[in-house]
This record gives C-alpha cells, sequence and structure tokens, in this order.
C-alpha cells in the first residue's frame, strides 16, 4: 500500500456519542444509545442502572427513533456552536483595519574593493588621480582664457591648488603609511611598553636590550648616523644628523626625523649641502632644532614651516666657525625673551647665538687657550695666538646653575667655564689622552659628571674633585655615553667594536649589567634614552638607527629598608648617587 495523501481532520461521526453530545442532547439519551450500539465506544464513567421499570420503558418509548412519540415531538435540528472559533455577536465590535506606515529610501551607493597594496603604489595612485586632475582642469580653463593677464591669475591659482592637493596628499600618505606600518609590526606596537623579559629572573642582575625598531632611509646611503636627540614634548619623535666622520672625503648631510610609529619612513626630511655633525631640540619649543655643520655654519629649522632651507644661518659675515662646529645645545631665554642657543668647535669659539627677528647675532663667550695655565680671550685674535686655541669638541650646561658650562678638548681636558666670567677657566680636568668624545652633566646630582674619549675609558666626576670618582675601560674607542632620565647611577656607552654596554653604580660598581653585541663589523657612534619610554636608539656608521628596550634588571628603582624616611621625587636618586660618592670619600679622608 502507498499512501498518496493524509489529511487529519475535525469531522466527527453523526451517530457517536461526541456528536450527540455537540447536538445538545441530554445525557439519558447518550446513554440509551451506547445501551442501543454496544459495539461504540462507552464512556469512562460508569452508568447507572434505572430500578423504576417503568420509567426506563416510558423513556425508552419516548427516545426511540422509530417510536410515535418521537416523531411527534421530533423538531428541528438545532444548530450547534462551533468549538473553534466561536464568539458571542455582542461581543464583536467594529474594528478599523490597520494602517501600515513605511519609509523607502534610495540605498547608499556601494562599492566593493580588494587589492595587496605598499605605501608606494598607494602614493603613485594619488599622484596619478592628482595628474588627471590638473589636466581636466588645465584643458577647462584653457578655453576660457583670453588675455595674458588672466592667464597669469590662473597659473598662479593653479599652482597654490597644486600646493594644497599635494599636501592633502602628502597628510593623507602619512596616515595610510602609519596605519600600514602598524599594522606590519603589530605585536611590538601593541607590547613595547608593557612587555617583560622574563628571563631575568634568571639572570641574578643581569640585564638585556631587546630589539625593536630598525630606522632607515634609503637615500642617506655612504652617510654615518652623527647626532641624535629626541623631542622632550613628543617622545615617539626623535631627530637624526646624517654626514661623515671621514674629513678626507667630505660632501652633502642629511637631517631626518623618524617616528615611533613609522619606521619605514622619515617624518621631516632636510637635505644639507655639508655634514651634519651635530643637532638640539629645544625643550619648550620643539620645533625648532639648532644644527651645527661640517662647514661650520650653525642653523635652526623651523618644523612649523614650509621649505627645506633652515629659518636661521651664519655666514662669514654674522660670525661662523671657522672649524667644523661639534656641539650645539640650547640655553634659557634671555632677558628679552629671545632664544639663544651655544655652539663649541674646533677653531676654538665657544659662541651665543641669539634669534633676533631675521638674523643670528653672534657673541663669543670664551676661547679656549691650548694650555691650562693660559688666559681665555674673548678679543679678536692673532694668527699667532690663533694657533695656540685648543680645539673645542662637546660641551653641556649644568642642569641647575644656569651660568655654568663644562667643555671636552681635544686635546683630552675638560674645562669648567662660566658664562659670566670668561677670563679665566674655573677648573680644568685632564681627563683623558684622547679626544673628549662627549661630557654630561647628571640629570639628579647637581655635583657629578660624565665624559668619555676614544682612549676606551668612561669616567665620572665630582666637579669639586680634580681625580675622577669611576673610571671604566670598555677594551675598545668610545663613542658616545649618556645618561638615563629614569635614574642618577645609570648609564649607557657604546663603543666602536660596536658593543652597547650599560651601567647601574647602585647595583654594581665595577663591571656592565648588561655588555651586549648589536652590530657585527659595524662602528656605533651615539647612543639616546628616550625621556619617557625604557627605550635607547642607538645609531652606526651606516646610517641605520635601532631602537632597543631595556630589560626589568636595567631599570630598577631604589627602595628604602624599613625605618628609614622615604624620599620623595628626584630626593632619591640624590641620595643614591651621594651614598656612592661618600664611600669613595671615606678612603681619600683616611689617607690624609
Amino acid at each position: 500500500m502507498a499512501v498518496h495523501f493524509v489529511m487529519e481532520g475535525n469531522l466527527v461521526y453523526q451517530d457517536s456519542n461526541e456528536a450527540r453530545k455537540l447536538e445538545g442532547l441530554p445525557e439519558e439519551t447518550v446513554k440509551a444509545s451506547t445501551e442501543a450500539h454496544p459495539d461504540e465506544e462507552k464512556p469512562d464513567t460508569p452508568v447507572t442502572p434505572v430500578e423504576d421499570g417503568a420509567e426506563a420503558e416510558k423513556a425508552g418509548e419516548e427516545y426511540r427513533p422509530d417510536s410515535a412519540a418521537s416523531k411527534a415531538d421530533k423538531k428541528e435540528p438545532k444548530v450547534t456552536k462551533n468549538q473553534f472559533n466561536f464568539s458571542e455577536r455582542a461581543s464583536q465590535t467594529l474594528n478599523n483595519p490597520l494602517r501600515e506606515r513605511s519609509c523607502q529610501t534610495e540605498p547608499p551607493q556601494r562599492c566593493t574593493f580588494s587589492a595587496n597594496a605598499n605605501q608606494w603604489e598607494i602614493y603613485d595612485a594619488y599622484v596619478e588621480e592628482l595628474q588627471k586632475q590638473e589636466k581636466n582642469k588645465e584643458k577647462q580653463k584653457t578655453i576660457q582664457l583670453k588675455k595674458d593677464v588672466d592667464k597669469k591669475k590662473k597659473k598662479m591659482m593653479l599652482m597654490e591648488t597644486q600646493n594644497d592637493d599635494i599636501n592633502k596628499v602628502g597628510k593623507v600618505a602619512k596616515i595610510i603609511e602609519r596605519m600600514l606600518h602598524q599594522n606590519t609590526f603589530d605585536d611590538i606596537a601593541q607590547d613595547f611598553k608593557y612587555f617583560e623579559d622574563a628571563s631575568d629572573e634568571f639572570r641574578g642582575q643581569q640585564g638585556t636590550i631587546l630589539p625593536l625598531w630598525k630606522f632607515h632611509y634609503d637615500k642617506t646611503k655612504k652617510l654615518s648616523v652623527t647626532a641624535l636627540c629626541w623631542n622632550k614634548k613628543y617622545p615617539d619623535l626623535f631627530s637624526v644628523g646624517l654626514g661623515s666622520y671621514n674629513f678626507t672625503k667630505q660632501g652633502r648631510g642629511m637631517l631626518v626625523f623618524y617616528s615611533l610609529k613609522n619606521s619605514a619612513f622619515p617624518e621631516y626630511i632636510y637635505p644639507t649641502s655639508s655634514s651634519v655633525l651635530c643637532l638640539d631640540i629645544h625643550e619648550q619649543r620643539s620645533y625648532l632644532v639648532a644644527v651645527g655643520f661640517y662647514d661650520g655654519c650653525v642653523a635652526v629649522y623651523n618644523l612649523k614651516r614650509e621649505g627645506q632651507e633652515p629659518v636661521y644661518k651664519s655666514t662669514a659675515k654674522t660670525g661662523k666657525h671657522t672649524d667644523p662646529v661639534w656641539q650645539v645645545c640650547w640655553h634659557n631665554d634671555d632677558m628679552d625673551n629671545n632664544h639663544n642657543f651655544y655652539s663649541v668647535s674646533s677653531d676654538g669659539r665657544v659662541v651665543s647665538w641669539t634669534l633676533i627677528k631675521n638674523e643670528l647675532v653672534f657673541t663669543d663667550v670664551i676661547r679656549l687657550s691650548l694650555n691650562a695655565e693660559d688666559k681665555p680671550s674673548t678679543q679678536q685674535a692673532s694668527t699667532a695666538f690663533s694657533s695656540l686655541l685648543a680645539c673645542g669638541t662637546s660641551m653641556d650646561f649644568h642642569k641647575q646653575i644656569d651660568y655654568l658650562f663644562l667643555v671636552g678638548t681635544e686635546e683630552g681636558k675638560i674645562h669648567k667655564c662660566s658664562k659670566t666670567y670668561s677670563r679665566q677657566y674655573l677648573e680644568t680636568y685632564a681627563a683623558h689622552s684622547m679626544p673628549v668624545d662627549t661630557v654630561k652633566w647628571n640629570h639628579f646630582h647637581p655635583n657629578v659628571f660624565i665624559s668619555c674619549s676614544s682612549d676606551w675609558t668612561v669616567k665620572i666626576w665630582d666637579h669639586t674633585i680634580n681625580t675622577p670618582m669611576f673610571t671604566f675601560d670598555l677594551k675598545a674607542a668610545v663613542g658616545d655615553v649618556a645618561w638615563a632620565p629614569y635614574s642618577s647611577t645609570v648609564f649607557a656607552a657604546v663603543t666602536t667594536d660596536g658593543t652597547v654596554h650599560v651601567f647601574d653604580l647602585n647595583i654594581n660598581k665595577y663591571e656592565p649589567l648588561c655588555q651586549q653585541a648589536v652590530v657585527a663589523k659595524h662602528r656605533l657612534t651615539h647612543i639616546e634614552f628616550n625621556p619617557i619610554h625604557p627605550i635607547i636608539i642607538v645609531g652606526d656608521d651606516r646610517g641605520y638607527v635601532t631602537s632597543y628596550k631595556l630589560s626589568p634588571n636595567l631599570r630598577k628603582k631604589q627602595m628604602m629598608k624599613k625605618g628609614q624616611e622615604q624620599p620623595k621625587g628626584p630626593e632619591v636618586e640624590v641620595v643614591k648617587m651621594e651614598k656612592l660618592l661618600s664611600l669613595l670619600r671615606e678612603p681619600e679622608q683616611n689617607t690624609v
């Protein structure tokens, strides 16, 4: 048997008990029908027998279908109630139909596009689109041009719009480039502030530096990193000076600004005609950058202004140096609120430069004499006297005393000088046997400064004492040294064998906590600490700048013992350094 159609209905058989109940017949009739049709289903309730036989007979005759009584009393069939959708008429009311309210709009235009793109393809696409727009504009405007005067005006307008469009495209390209770069280095960009090297727990007091990003610009080939400086206002931005330390082959240079948000391409690029040897970013006005060149010029760049030329630059008429400028550093504004910075050069002059309107005004602060017994002079030197001048190689101003500064020389001596007393040195330190490459005051302790030289040594000094407090031999020529901004006892140095050395005098006064080779067969030239993040940047002689993160062991803070008063703020770091200096002074006092 094959069933083709099945439908479950609600029909009831007419002679069944259920149909009789629906028709409204009394129960006795239902019971009688059940007795007359024993084959049908019997109700679950028991049937009580009729005791009175006469009444039973009467009931049987009355409700028998073929009896005369039933025929006489038979009436028309009663309309039954619908058990499914029955409703009283009294409850029926007129319901208004529901009104549909809808709003129809045109769908927005959509376009689906997918492709693999890099920064150059994106930039080329924008340039092509701009060129098409420029051609269309020129075609439309050439029809309307009738006079030469109108042509010149419209050409000027075209140039302005082109510059605006190029600037807009440049901003958009930078944003997209940063997005692509952050997607490429997402693990570093998201975790470099919080990632900790768990292996430090098993090294004891030793630490490591973890590589993060590498910065390089293709057009800086055959140039060395000659200067590094972080921006104090924007801690993700730093500047790089590029030039050459090979004085027999001097040529062009470059000033480049990089951001940690994009290591693939610089934020600002300023090509120079001479090698850049030093630079410094203003601490409050971070858009001003002072630069010193190999040809003796000093210049100031303004990042807010368009163009690749400096806003201020010294010339032969305005007192430029006659030898390479090795160090520039910004100083506090003068009494007229004019910005000024200082420079030191191999010609033996320490010069103060003041920014007044559109020119640089210079003032010779001091002339470095070759011998410590000779008195410095601010007068114009003769040719005979100029041969006795010492060659300045580095300088730094005191962090708290405004007039005090240090100058390192090519002869290995360090002179402590004053702006207000320029006829004689305040103190002279016989520091090194080779040129002093770097000299820097400590960020916290007012008496301590550090120096390094190509004679393989790094020395820490108390400016009230003529002998060094600490001397470290790094087994190679030292290119640069820098104090950590978070601790008075931590400093880092780079050597020409490609090694980074990180010391913490509070933990170990004799050996570095980290001595890690970062490049092979190349020289490291400069190093700088980030002012906020635990990051250092290192430059080499190929033009590469690499960033590293310090592991937890290299940036521990001093914890005081129970029962001692806990100093607050920078006083903690002063106490740390003062404790070290007191330990070194005690043997000297005992010998005396």
